[in-house]
């Protein structure tokens, strides 16, 4: 009897044990089931019916989708909330866990899925206040009757695919971390956005640059820091006249030096994160009808950060991709227009040195009195533990986003600043999407961007009535000239922001005489073309000199020349340094590797292809003369203070031109370094590692082995992403192609009286790792290829990519 019982006992721990999450790992018995586990999701042809009827909850009228060969949904519907309910639903089907996981990023609720190792990324995404823009924001969205028809069709839309889910057809992902979807809302939508805007305006340097403040002071700073490069080729052409009353800037405060603060833990944005876009007039182009390219470059991930779709209604037909999680297209082209982004590197997150009364923190003192702190309390799930609550404390700057040191790691966060940051504003950048899916006209495309607000984006469009544009938008605060590049004073009201640029003078460009206009991250606008402060650091300016110079010796303009200029892999930094480089290095035994690595780089054509070497050496070379030149004066201890070292525009001068300067030796050293013996060492240095890495030079060296780019799957699962793509490309390339960053679509658009368009993503339509269509556009964005994109005028046009058609009805 007692065997018996202990047999049982044994069998249903076991049974327990295997349907139970354990830790990291995953409930095999669930996992491994064939009625319910990851066997069921591998993708059948029934699975995808080339006719068939859905019944879906909530929709007015019958609506066509047409999917093309690339498995993209071409939707007709008869009215809005039908095409919202329809994109919502079928985004879904595709990309569902996707987009529930990205916004339980951005709401800090990954611990109750991950468990308390993600706590403090929790904790940090609360902090930052994402949630509490994103609250903002979905409040400006509901009120507005157009955008709350979209945001809550596409909701329910979502809702109703949820509701045809049972265990066994969970998304792989949710049987791997043992948990089940759960209703969608408008607030999730607006989280995604806001995480967008973390990525590509959450980063900043003003603790590293004040800290290099308060050890140099004013006069170096100027020196090595300045406002604007020496080379550049500004968004906004130079000499670009203004078409505005500017009004008056506010005036300098006192100077303010911040105290040196400790650092808290966050998930500080990349600096390789960036895009190109550019638009050409019909004058240059082989059509006689502008033409459009747009390639955002962003981390490359499996499923992939885009969906594309096709949206078509009364009154709207759209191509382009979404964000899945979010309604409409983002970024796109209809019969009659076409834009695109980028990132403007405006200065929109700023951070405010905080006084409070006592140790207590409920009062802090600003404008000559003390004022109350707004407590709020986040309670935060934590799988198989207790749930914790975490108080943080607001200012009417922000959020004070660490109050106190943290553990475990160190990085930008000042402790004690509170945060004003526009992506904690309300803005509905869903009315201005919805805008844009509907212009028409140069007057369409400026009343969209009226209602935009983060994070500030270079707006690029052209449409068949021969106008080409470009805005860098977004709300921008009205500044005093330098405000936010170092710690502000949160007790003095001259140093709060002021108010807006008027979003009608937001710098921009119609129509310039050179036949183009472009962006990619550089400068903005000359400061002597423009009356407002927007930012002191930019975006390297390589790719904006190199696209410029490219699209300003076209003769004639085709989409296949643009495909081209995307793929272009000229290092204009090692067109301008490594001659300077190789005097500096001098001769070399021709037998020794370092004279062989010289030989090897006198022979480079500066292009960054794959199977190319220079870039190897060079990079290598290059990164670590540099951090030869400021590792003594600008230290990267992790125990000590940060610093931001000079721009590379800065740097390079230096290298090119102060042979004396106090920068170059290393005062931690006996020997006096110089020039030459940086150069000799760096050099050494590098043909060291690549020797250790590959063995003796040779074909082992080429760039796309030494870069190594990989596809990560969103959870970095082996086996469900790419590794070491075989590409080139790189940081400064205009094709931007890095380590885990890149081109995440590619899109070049002919407007004309029959408008044709060509994509391309490194990914698929699905979300599901056992389609076919998961990755399957890889191959072709690897090479440098687009595809022609179906774009249909309406749901009864013949097209042979296009053969099947379902019908959704309400029920």
């Amino acid at each position: 009897m007692l065997k018996a019982l202990l047999t049982l006992a044994a069998c249903l721990t076991l049974i327990w044990v295997l349907n139970t999450k354990q830790g990291n790992l995953p409930p095999f018995g669930k996992l491994l089931s064939p009625y319910r586990g990851f066997w069921q999701n591998g993708e059948r042809p029934e699975d995808f019916p080339a006719r068939q009827q859905l019944a879906i909850a909530g929709l007015q009228q019958p609506v066509t989708v047409r999917y093309d060969d690339r498995r993209v949904p071409h939707i007709f519907a008869q009215n809005d909330h039908d095409l919202y309910l329809a994109q919502g639903y079928l985004t879904a089907r595709d990309r569902l866990w996707q987009m529930d996981f990205v916004a339980h990023v951005a709401a800090g609720r990954l611990a109750e899925i991950l468990g308390p190792e993600r706590l403090e990324t929790d904790r940090f995404f609360r902090r930052m206040g994402l949630g509490f823009g994103a609250q903002k924001s979905v409040a400006a969205v509901l009120a507005d009757p157009v955008t709350s028809v979209v945001a809550r069709a596409y909701s329910d839309g979502i809702n109703a695919y949820i509701n045809t889910l049972t265990p066994a057809t969970y998304p792989f992902e949710y049987k791997l971390l043992d948990y089940a979807p759960e209703p969608w809302e408008p607030l999730k939508s607006a989280l995604i956005l806001k995480y967008m805007a973390f990525d590509l305006t959450g980063r900043s340097d003003d603790l590293r640059m004040s800290n290099a403040l308060r050890k140099y002071g004013p006069a170096v700073m100027r020196d090595l820091f300045p406002d604007y490069p020496t080379r550049e080729s500004p968004v906004i052409p130079a000499g670009t006249t203004l078409d505005f009353k500017p009004q008056a800037t506010p005036p300098v405060p006192p100077a303010f030096v911040a105290a040196e603060a400790p650092y808290a833990p966050n998930q500080e944005p990349s600096r390789d994160l960036g895009s190109n876009n550019f638009a050409v007039s019909g004058a240059r182009s082989a059509t006689g009808f502008p033409m459009l390219a747009n390639d955002p470059h962003l981390q490359l991930n499996l499923p992939s950060i885009w969906y594309q779709v096709q949206l078509t209604a009364p009154g709207v037909n759209v191509y382009g991709v979404s964000i899945p999680g979010a309604p409409m297209a983002i970024i796109g082209f209809n019969e009659q227009a076409a834009w695109g982004v980028t990132n403007t590197y405006a200065d929109v997150l700023d951070w405010y040195q905080v006084q409070f009364r006592d140790a207590h923190k409920r009062e802090y003192w600003h404008g000559g009195r003390w004022k109350p702190v707004r407590r709020v309390v986040e309670r935060i799930r934590v799988r198989g533990q207790p749930d914790r609550l975490d108080t943080v404390l607001y200012t009417h700057h922000g959020p004070v986003v660490y109050d106190r040191p943290q553990k475990p790691f160190l990085t930008y966060v000042p402790i004690g600043y509170a945060a004003r940051w526009t992506a904690h504003d309300a803005a509905n950048e869903f009315r201005t999407f919805y805008q844009l899916n509907r212009a028409h006209t140069y007057a369409d495309y400026t009343a969209a961007l009226a209602s935009y607000g983060a994070p500030a984006q270079n707006f690029v469009f052209a449409d068949a009535g021969q106008d080409i544009a470009i805005w860098p938008n977004g709300h921008l605060p009205l500044k005093w000239h330098e405000q936010g590049k170092y710690l502000l004073d949160g007790r003095d009201p001259a140093q709060d922001w002021q108010g807006w640029i008027p979003a009608a003078q937001n710098p921009h460009a119609k129509n310039p005489a050179r036949g183009f206009v472009s962006s990619a991250n550089q400068s903005s606008v000359r400061p002597q073309d423009y009356p407002y402060y927007m930012n002191w650091d930019y975006g390297s300016s390589e790719r904006g000199r190199r696209i410029n110079q490219r699209l300003g010796q076209m003769p004639i303009v085709t989409a296949d020349s643009l495909r081209l200029l995307q793929n272009d892999v000229l290092g204009l930094n090692a067109q301008l340094m490594l001659p300077r480089m190789l005097a500096l290095a001098g001769a070399q035994a021709a037998t020794t590797p370092e004279g062989q690595a010289l030989a090897a780089l006198r022979r480079w054509d500066y292009q960054y292809t794959a199977d190319a070497v220079g870039p190897s050496l060079f990079e290598l070379w290059y990164e670590n003369l540099v951090k030869r030149l400021w590792d003594d004066d600008f230290p990267s201890d992790p125990k000590g203070p940060a610093y931001r070292r000079p721009a590379r525009d800065r740097t390079n001068n230096l290298i090119l031109t102060e042979d004396s300067s106090r920068w170059i030796d290393d005062r931690r050293t006996r020997t006096r370094e110089t020039l030459p013996l940086l150069a000799r060492q760096s050099l050494r240095w590098a043909v060291d590692s690549l020797t250790r890495k590959y063995g003796a030079q040779g074909p082992k060296w080429r760039w796309a082995s030494q870069k190594s780019t990989d596809i990560l799957h969103l959870l970095s699962l082996p086996g469900f992403g790419q590794m070491d793509v075989d590409c080139g490309g790189g940081s400064g390339i205009v094709n931007a192609t890095t380590e885990r960053q890149g081109p995440s679509w590619r899109m070049v658009v002919a407007l004309g009286p029959q408008v044709r368009a060509y994509g391309v993503y490194p990914g698929g339509q699905s979300g599901n790792p056992g389609s076919p269509f998961y990755n399957n556009l890889l191959e072709t964005w690897r090479v440098g290829q687009l595809d022609e994109l179906v774009f249909l005028r309406n749901a009864e046009e013949p097209n042979a990519r296009v053969a099947t058609s379902w019908t959704l009805q309400g029920k």
